[in-house]
């Protein structure tokens, strides 16, 4: 059907095929239906965010006709460096200038840091670096590049809003791999604003099989592949006791050596049907030595479930046990009482079972395993997201996410449980006999 249709083409046809984006388009690559001001592209590393800026700037300025007037006549192009806006958005392999059929090519003028199309249209390139040089120009269109990086970006960001403002609708449209930073938060947040999103696998088709392997087996799973790989845009709360970062630093890719304990600790929820909470069922380990203000501890899965009936999260709970020879089940028992007990023999009447009961606030609990942490006590198996992404939400104030932390729980009760008790047990007073 390939062929037939490539025959059916005159050659000028053939000519002009490679330039005609919408053909070989991928669909976050294509401006979304409506009355937008904002295109945001959100994409993990290599999603073919460039060249969508690149086309988008093309179908702005070109018309019909080389000389022909486009939609757009003035256009900023804003990088984070002027050599970056310069290599990247005008000169790189996806660039504008390489998109460009020969009859419609813009020419470069180094010394005004500009291109200009043979219609008459010009696009001028700034650097977000240098904010006030936006302020006195006026433009119909821009792109603005990584504004994600940015370092002045809110500054630099407010200045093209005052200088887009020529032609009767004005757009823009940002190409970034997302960060947690205001300036994108607020963008999003714009009604304003539409996103397309895309992650790097996306566009494998045009990505070396050796980079995407690579890059695989270093970074999924973790928050910075999540970030940089899928695209996604990952909130961290301010005053979190964790932080995306710091939670990073603390990964490892195989269990440890030495783990001489392991258990499954288990939030259950407060109701046991289809639309109950989340039960938080975390699995984690102890390497033992020394004193044990000394140990430190693996947090080896997050096997967390939304069960339609106890028993269900209690099967999973076990389950869990099993799959890692965890030799005892702790659970919180504040909701259910003898109930939580009772559900789990249901499943395995021979379980070493411990209830815990919380006397204090999630916050006030999370804050002592927190510590471990910032101590580096603590590592994380792959596969830890959600649960991450609870933790990165927990402040000293109480959670700041939507229904309630049952992973964290979960994992609070296991750290607490193989360290947190064993240490405040070896450093309580002993009382000496006096017989």
């Amino acid at each position: 059907m390939v062929e037939r249709f490539l025959g059916e083409l005159s050659e000028g046809a053939l000519l002009a095929l490679p330039y005609l984006f919408e053909f070989w388009a991928l669909p976050h690559q294509l401006p979304p239906e409506g009355d937008w001001k904002s295109w945001v592209i959100m994409g993990g590393r290599g999603a073919g965010k460039t060249r969508a800026g690149a086309e988008w700037v093309r179908a702005e300025v070109e018309g019909a006709t080389p000389l022909a007037a486009g939609r757009s006549k003035r256009v900023a192009l804003i990088g984070e460096t002027f050599d970056q806006a310069r290599e990247v958005m005008v000169f790189g392999d996806s660039g504008i200038l390489a998109c460009s059929p020969p009859d419609r090519r813009p020419q470069w003028e180094a010394g005004r840091r500009r291109l200009v199309w043979p219609n008459g249209a010009v696009a001028q390139v700034f650097s977000a670096h240098e904010p006030e040089a936006l302020r006195g120009p006026q433009f119909d269109a821009a792109w603005a590049d990584e504004l994600a990086k940015w370092k002045h970006a809110q500054e630099a960001w407010d200045m093209l809003q005052f200088a887009l403002r020529l032609g009767e609708h004005p757009r823009q449209v940002v190409t970034t791999t997302p960060r947690n930073v205001g300036v994108l938060k607020a963008l999003l947040a714009n009604p304003s604003t539409v996103v397309t999103r895309a992650p790097t696998e996306a566009n494998r088709a045009y990505l070396a099989e050796s980079f995407l392997a690579e890059v695989r087996a270093r970074y999924a799973g973790t928050r910075l592949g999540r970030q940089e790989l899928d695209g996604e845009l990952l909130d961290e709360v301010e005053g979190a006791m964790w932080t995306g970062a710091a939670l990073e630093g603390l990964r490892v890719k195989a269990l440890p050596e030495g783990i001489s304990r392991v258990v499954v600790a288990v939030d259950p929820p407060v109701t046991g049907h289809a639309g109950s909470d989340e039960c938080g069922i975390v699995v984690a380990g102890v390497i033992a030595e020394g004193p044990p203000q000394d140990w430190r501890a693996v947090v080896i899965e997050d096997a967390s479930v939304r069960a339609a009936s106890p028993k269900g999260w209690a099967e999973a709970a076990i389950a869990a046990m099993e799959r890692h020879g965890a030799e005892r089940l702790v659970a919180e028992v504040n909701q259910g009482g003898d109930l939580v007990e009772s559900v789990v023999r249901q499943v395995d009447p021979l379980v070493p079972f411990r209830a815990v009961r919380a006397a204090r606030g999630k916050a006030a609990r999370a804050e002592p395993v927190a510590a471990l942490y910032e101590r580096g006590r603590v590592v994380h198996m792959p596969g830890l997201e959600v649960l991450e992404d609870q933790m990165c939400r927990m402040t000293a104030q109480g959670y700041r996410g939507a229904g309630s932390p049952d992973r964290l729980d979960a994992l609070v009760w296991a750290l607490h449980e193989l360290v947190i008790a064993p240490a405040a047990a070896w450093r309580r007073p002993r009382v000496r006999s006096l017989g």
